[in-house]
């Protein structure tokens, strides 16, 4: 008869990518994850086959829970055109107002500058997330700037991903580098915009 489960599984994953999200995959030992989920290393084991397996488990809810509802404003149909500007605004606020995990920047991003990122289907959910990300900004460049060209868009696009990965790259050790690289990003798409809409601006 299998074992009853007396745990919440969403919980534990929460708790532990807390634990993930701070220290990083190498650092986060099995005391720790015990202590922050409340389970035994043989709970942990049983339900997750091992840490990498509740590594798994913390990159999939970390894309659905944290990821994807901030990508929502760009993932919609149709995208409104102040989107893209809502999400780099809400993320900027995010950024600046410290004392949150957001303060540890990127869970995907700090992995990919790790050991973990050497796992194959590790790296590949880091590929796949810079891609949906890119993705999303791009939709939200389109529906901002309707009158550009698709090379114009494609290469606002890619500036404003890179320059929020430097911002999630610099969120744990420069918070005020990390907050001007969104900063720039915005003034990137003010000056698009102005470039498109000069009348409409300076009117």
């Amino acid at each position: 008869m299998g074992r009853i489960q007396a745990f919440d599984t969403d919980e534990v994953v929460r708790a532990a990518r807390s634990v993930f999200w701070e220290l990083g995959y190498e650092k986060a030992s099995l005391p720790e994850l015990e202590r922050a989920t409340g389970l035994n290393r043989s709970s942990i084991y049983h339900a997750f086959t091992n840490k990498r397996g509740l590594f798994d488990s913390v990159v999939q809810s970390y894309l659905e829970e944290i990821i994807r509802p901030r990508l929502r404003v760009l993932t919609a149909d149709p995208v409104a055109p102040d989107a893209v500007v809502v999400y780099l605004s809400g993320l900027r606020d995010a950024l600046a107002a410290r004392g949150t995990l957001v303060d540890n920047g990127c869970l995907l991003i700090n992995a990919a500058g790790s050991p973990i990122s050497n796992d194959v289907q590790v790296g590949a959910v880091i590929a796949n997330y810079r891609t949906e990300l890119d993705a999303a900004i791009h939709a939200g460049v389109v529906a901002h700037l309707p009158a550009g060209s698709h090379a114009q868009a494609r290469q606002l696009a890619t500036l404003l991903t890179s320059l929020v990965i430097t911002a999630m790259t610099l969120a744990r050790i420069d918070n005020a580098q990390s907050v001007y690289s969104i900063d720039t990003a915005l003034q990137l798409l003010e000056t698009a915009a102005e470039a498109q809409h000069p009348a409409a601006i300076h009117s």
